[in-house]
């Protein structure tokens, strides 16, 4: 289970803060809780940018501890920031095909291909472009986010990995699973019966300062109310030690069985 806390802040003028990771690994994949304080170089000192406050975390199911889990994500600072997620699809174990490959590749690509220019900073073209490199055979989930300078956050989504927009206590913004039918979700593939680009959920939302975005994949938002997360959001100020807080709640719920939904 991967997810990410995200908190929107905004940059007066004559700000001269560039992107500038505090903590961070180059690509996806972290084993632990990771800190990217990120803010805008400000070009028109008479207008104010939007910037990201990120918080991140994994915690990998019991039996996939060895190989860091099935999930993957990244975190971008090319232009106003992007951010996505990619959950590997455990049924792929039964073919003896490592679940967690196609989604490390998918995400590592998608990282590389974010300033393509043919991508144009469209979080669907970076999905097609990004599963279209991916040669690991498997499947994925994957949800993108990419944050224009202004405000307005851009969403692309394939399955049910998750984005949740919270204002002042309320979940104002929710992105919707995709289901052939349960726990068999739209999914990228190297199979020809898999989804493609043209599947995708399209959305945007406008954001402004103090809001706060948690993605992840379903084994946050299966285990997890988003009460819950409202409350702990409401708990702690700091992204990391929410992040944090989110996971530790999806470790501790529910029964046995729906402890490590993947």
């Amino acid at each position: 289970m991967a997810n990410s806390i995200y908190r929107a802040s905004i940059l007066q003028s004559y700000s001269q803060l560039l992107f500038q990771p505090c903590l961070s690994n180059k690509h996806c994949v972290p084993k632990k809780t990771n800190l990217l304080c990120f803010a805008s170089s400000q070009l028109n000192p008479a207008r104010s940018e939007v910037s990201f406050c990120i918080g991140t975390h994994l915690i990998p199911h019991p039996n996939k501890v060895e190989r860091g889990g099935e999930d993957a994500f990244f975190v971008s600072n090319f232009k106003g920031g992007v951010i996505a997620v990619a959950d590997g699809v455990s049924g792929w174990a039964e073919q003896n095909v490592d679940p967690s490959l196609f989604s490390k590749e998918l995400m590592a690509n998608a990282s590389s291909l974010v300033g393509n220019l043919e991508v144009n900073y469209d979080p669907q073209i970076l999905i097609r472009k990004a599963h279209a490199a991916t040669c690991s055979k498997g499947s994925a989930t994957a949800i993108v986010a990419m944050l224009e300078r202004n405000g307005t956050m851009k969403v692309a989504s394939v399955g049910d990995c998750g984005l949740r927009v919270i204002r002042k206590g309320q979940i104002i913004f929710s992105t919707t699973p995709q289901e052939h039918y349960f726990d068999c979700p739209y999914q990228l593939s190297s199979e020809l019966v898999g989804q493609t680009y043209l599947d995708a959920v399209v959305s945007s939302v406008e954001l402004v300062e103090g809001d706060t975005i948690v993605m992840g994949s379903d084994g946050l938002f299966d285990n997890v109310f988003d009460g819950e997360i409202v409350s702990t959001l409401a708990a702690h100020s700091d992204v990391v030690e929410a992040g944090f807080r989110c996971s530790f709640l999806e470790e501790n719920s529910g029964d046995e069985a729906n402890r490590w939904k993947a």
